[in-house]
This record gives structure tokens, C-alpha cells and sequence, in this order.
């Protein structure tokens, strides 16, 4: 009879006796990183990376009043915007010795629409995160107040629409639309059509931005906005086709994100200049060179961390709104008039 022995994980004790410490170091560096010095706190991580050593967080969490993790809870997982937020928000936190948890808080139904995962954002609250952050504008998000008044919430790229202790970090909507239509009018464009999707209060902010600024540029009756159902390829292609064989078809298209501004290169066939919004890697692929705007991503990612970080500041919990200027990122697809014709 064969018998298989069981490997030892290493414990705290392991550790404490590897880096020389005592075991309420090696807790200290796992539960409150900001009490200990940078010196010890490298040789707690460096016996841990030896022994490999991985703390309980679940069981920590579950057996104390707050978790010494970060829940992440991301809208779109397939969105390129909010993947880079994430991995930037990330990296930050583990550079401050900071452990995140991440999960979608959507999941599609029976007809294939997106609604939130009402059980996995349960499931968040019961792990007692000391703080969360939300990426991306997700439903219902009230619901994050059942967490105790002490966790931070802080929402990126997105409003904290039914949330008011939450803060948010966010770009300039109007300043990013003003620098999309004024770079399209100097091209020579003046029948200037929007394409933005249902739901949400980022594609509404743009939306508004949009009328706003043609308004002001004294092209209000160029104003043409063609609505989808989604922010993706597919609703793009379909919404330029429509606005491209309209009667008052337009020469230059902006896109609500990059998503739906790619798919409506594809049925312009680039017969139209088309720009973007988010500045998604996608946007830079030569096969592409879609004309973006850059929404302050890394500073959007820098300034979250930052507050996830410092819940103990009380204007973490008042629910302030930081709003990061945008930049114009020029690239093909934002062809003059004279080129287009």
C-alpha cells in the first residue's frame, strides 16, 4: 500500500523564525504593512517568497470585524479601459503593500443583457474589505452601502450615481468632447454626429457634452445622436451605417468609448473621420489609429489607490469628486474634410 505524505504549509511561526522576527512582526506586515518599516517588512516578504508562505486572508476576514484585503469590483471585464485601470490600481496597491481581491459585479441573463451580479457583490460585503473600489458604472450600486460606515468606497471611471459616501475619480467629460470636436472643426468638419448607448451615466455625461459644445461652436443644427443598446463593436458598426446612409449624413462621427468607435470605422469603410474615447490600446494598432481621447487613465488609477488606501481621511467618506483633465491623442481615422472627399 503506497502512501502519500502530506506537505507542511508554512505559518506564521515559519516565517518569524526565517526572517528573525518575532510572529507579531509577521502579522503586523500582513494586517497594518503601513506600522512596520520598509527594512523589516522585506525581510518578512523575502523568508514568505522563500517558505512559500500565503496568509489566510479569507479566514481573517470572516474572524475579525474588517479584512486586510481591497475588493475590486469591475463592470466590464472585456473592456480594455477598466483592465488597465485595474492592473494600474493593483500594481499601486501591492507597491504599498496592499492585498486586492477582484470579481465582476455583472454577469449576463437569459437574453444576454448585462445586470449585476447581486450575489457576488453580497458575498464582497460578508468579506468585510476594509475598503472597495468600483471600476466602471455598474447598477443598483446602493447596494455597497450595506457595507459598515468605516469601509471606504471610491468609484473610477464612472459616477457613484445612489451613493453618496462613495468618492470618484473621473476624466473631464466636456473638456474631452470640446478637444474632440474642436480638432474634427479645424479639420474641417462641421456635420459632426454622436454615437453613445443607453444606460449609464458616463455615456449620458458625454452625450450631454456632445449638444453642448456643437451648441456652442454654433453647429446646433448638425446636432445628430444615434443610440445603441451597448458599447460595443457590433452596435457601432450598426449606428454608423445608419447615421452614414441618413439623408443628412454626417463627415465626421464621435464615439461614446473606442469600442464603438472601432466597429464604425468598419462601416465607413473610412469614408468618414471617426474618434474615440478612452484611448484602449486598440486605438494605437496601426490597423487602426483611431483618434482618442486619453481620460487620465494612470492618473486615474494613481489617485484611487491613493484613496483606497487612506480610508482614515474622513474626505474619503464624504463622497468627493475628483475630476482629472483629459488629452487629445491624434491619429488617422480624424482625417481632414478634403482628405475625406
Amino acid at each position: 500500500m503506497s502512501t502519500t505524505s502530506k506537505v507542511k504549509r508554512p505559518t506564521i511561526r515559519d516565517v518569524a523564525a526565517r526572517a528573525g522576527v518575532s510572529k507579531s512582526l509577521v502579522s503586523l506586515v500582513y494586517s497594518a504593512p503601513q506600522t512596520v518599516s520598509q527594512y523589516r517588512k522585506d525581510l518578512v516578504i523575502k523568508a514568505a517568497d522563500e517558505l512559500g508562505f500565503s496568509p489566510n486572508f479569507l479566514a481573517r476576514s470572516l474572524a475579525t470585524d474588517t479584512g486586510n484585503f481591497i475588493g475590486i469590483l469591475v463592470a466590464d471585464l472585456h473592456n480594455p479601459l477598466f483592465a488597465q485601470i485595474v492592473d494600474q490600481v493593483r500594481a499601486a496597491l501591492e507597491a504599498k503593500g496592499e492585498y486586492s481581491f477582484m470579481t465582476s459585479a455583472m454577469l449576463p441573463n437569459v437574453a444576454g443583457e448585462q445586470i449585476l451580479d447581486s450575489r457576488t457583490v453580497s458575498a464582497l460585503i460578508d468579506l468585510r474589505p476594509k475598503s472597495v473600489l468600483v471600476v466602471g458604472s455598474i447598477p443598483e450600486l446602493h447596494q455597497l452601502s450595506a457595507l459598515p460606515d468605516k469601509v471606504s468606497i471610491v468609484v473610477a471611471s464612472a459616477f457613484a450615481d445612489g451613493l453618496a459616501r462613495a468618492s470618484t475619480v473621473r476624466s473631464n467629460d466636456e473638456t474631452g468632447m470640446r478637444l474632440l470636436i474642436e480638432h474634427l472643426i479645424e479639420n474641417g468638419h462641421q456635420k459632426i454626429a454622436h454615437i453613445s448607448t443607453e444606460g449609464g451615466a458616463v455615456s449620458a455625461s458625454r452625450r450631454e457634452a456632445y449638444k453642448s459644445v456643437m451648441s456652442a461652436k454654433g453647429l446646433g443644427k448638425y446636432i445628430q445622436i444615434q443610440m445603441t443598446n451597448a458599447a460595443t463593436e457590433t452596435t457601432g458598426f450598426d449606428a454608423a451605417e445608419i447615421l452614414t446612409s441618413s439623408k443628412n449624413a454626417p463627415t465626421a462621427i464621435t464615439c461614446f468609448n473606442d469600442l464603438i468607435a472601432i466597429g464604425a470605422q468598419g462601416a465607413t469603410d473610412r469614408s468618414v473621420a471617426v474618434v474615440g474615447y478612452d484611448n484602449t490600446f486598440l486605438a494605437g494598432l496601426r490597423q487602426i489609429s483611431l483618434t482618442s481621447i486619453d481620460p487620465a487613465n494612470f492618473e486615474i488609477a494613481e489617485r484611487a489607490a491613493q484613496l483606497l488606501v487612506e480610508s482614515s481621511e474622513s474626505e474619503v467618506k464624504k463622497g468627493k469628486t475628483y475630476l482629472l483633465e483629459p488629452r487629445l491623442v491624434i491619429r488617422e481615422s480624424s482625417k481632414s474634410l478634403a482628405k475625406v472627399n
